[in-house]
């Protein structure tokens, strides 16, 4: 024993836990009501609210031993963020269910929640509320809201033939940071803290429906699955050019190292959050997007001249 007194969110109780919280949590001016009463209530000047929900589980999406409170809760705040930006709105809130082991530490409850905040920081939006309960394990489940503006949602199915394809953000770093975690090598740096911590381009979610973006969604699961829901929805195809893509040095050190193909990270890696989208083919793109293929009659999704694996991420193969 080192005489060190740590308090649990089970010596404060639910709804000590629950004020902990929610005085961590200031709201920004899209939230007419926050935490407290039976439910948020937040301002959709546009009319129509854009609704996306994702849960992460402890030792299936993250693990302790690996990421620190404060970068679970950005991840957790960031995958749904993406979600709502992909559809080319602005993020206005989200809302948390957490369950929690009562031995964790109120300390790591307070990196998680500042996580959440911080995200949220980022595009303008808070954290309106949410539920706890125990758990064996931590389960956290967030619900994100978005406004339109007044654009069209930006959906899977308006790709056409000779519409660019293009992507914004980064590809393959997460996907190499869990390789190199998985063979218990600590680097290089910036591709663990990838799969710590996505970084998503959010500015780029509302610029594309400005741009007129024709279909669009955030690549989670792998840029070549991802994009096969775009053709599938489309009813088109997709042919992509493998010398567009940019392959960090970093990345090729680890790919070194680890003996497999950096292509297949970038192609086929989750996590990343980055978003694809596809556009008229007269639509000048500014910087921040790379066009790395085009729109085809027929269907599914090709990499011209390489063969790779499609396979991304399926909860229920992995």
């Amino acid at each position: 024993m080192n005489g060190r007194c740590v308090i649990t969110v089970g010596d404060l109780g639910e709804f000590g836990v629950i004020a902990r919280i929610a005085g961590r949590l200031p709201q920004g001016r899209a939230v007419l009501l926050g935490p407290g009463d039976d439910a948020a209530v937040v301002s959709a000047p546009d009319g129509r609210v854009v609704v996306t929900t994702d849960l992460l589980i402890e030792g299936r999406h993250f693990r302790r031993d690996w990421s620190s409170g404060y970068d679970i809760g950005r991840k957790a705040a960031a995958q749904n963020l993406s979600d709502v930006v992909a559809m080319g709105a602005d993020p206005t809130g989200i809302v948390v269910g957490l369950g929690l082991p009562a031995d964790a530490a109120t300390g790591w409850l307070d990196e998680l929640t500042d996580g959440f905040r911080d995200e949220c920081d980022l595009v303008g939006a808070s954290v309106v509320g949410g539920d706890i309960t125990r758990c064996d394990l931590v389960v956290i489940g967030v619900t994100a809201l978005g406004d339109l503006g007044g654009r069209a949602p930006v959906t899977r199915s308006g790709a056409r033939p000779g519409d660019a394809v293009a992507v914004a953000g980064r590809l393959g770093y997460a996907a190499a940071g869990l390789a190199l975690f998985r063979e218990g090598l600590n680097g290089p740096p910036e591709l663990i803290e990838a799969h710590r911590r996505p970084h998503p381009p959010y500015a780029r979610g509302p610029e594309a429906a400005a741009l007129g973006a024709t279909a669009m969604l955030d690549v989670s699961d792998g840029l070549l699955q991802d994009l096969g829901h775009v053709a599938e929805a489309s009813g088109v195809g997709l042919v992509l050019d493998p010398e567009a893509f940019t392959i960090p040095y970093a990345m090729r050190d680890a790919a070194r190292l680890l003996a497999v193909d950096p292509l297949e990270w970038v192609l086929s890696g989750g996590d990343d959050h980055a978003l694809a989208a596809t556009f008229p083919e007269d639509v000048r793109l500014p910087p921040g997007w790379t066009v790395v293929g085009i729109v085809t009659e027929g269907t599914g999704v090709q990499v011209r001249g390489v063969s790779v694996d499609h396979g991304g991420w399926d909860h229920f193969r992995e």
